[in-house]
């Protein structure tokens, strides 16, 4: 289970399904030479298959390698167009695409403005 990750943390999609029989070190080079991203780098890289019903994501944690499985008994994993090799996500949108949740159809709302009030 991934808990609560550190702001800043960065999120990349790859929008290219992958062979998701891949384990630590081929996912590891994939992000390597195919998004062109260091795998120990912090950032979190999410990946999925030719059906959209189970993703693996794979980042660092500063002292090992993690890779993490789910695969959606009902339904797909919301996934964007392949358009390019990879989308950064918010780690927000993270949190919906694993609940298996259309993260594409949300938008954070605008800052706000404070407004005074006098007493």
């Amino acid at each position: 289970m991934i808990g609560q990750l550190p702001a800043g943390t960065r999120v990349y999609l790859s929008c290219k399904p992958v062979d998701l029989r891949k384990g630590f070190d081929s996912l590891g080079a994939y992000v390597a030479e195919a998004l062109q991203d260091d795998p120990y780098s912090g950032a979190i890289f999410v990946f999925r298959g030719k059906r959209a019903d189970y993703v693996k994501i794979l980042y660092w944690d500063g002292s090992g390698m993690c890779l993490f499985a789910k695969r959606l008994e009902n339904g797909d994993f919301a996934w964007p167009p392949v358009v390019r090799d990879s989308v950064q996500m918010t780690p927000a949108q993270l949190a919906l695409l694993i609940e298996g949740i259309d993260w594409r159809r949300t938008h954070a709302p605008a800052p706000s403005v404070a407004i005074p009030i006098h007493l």
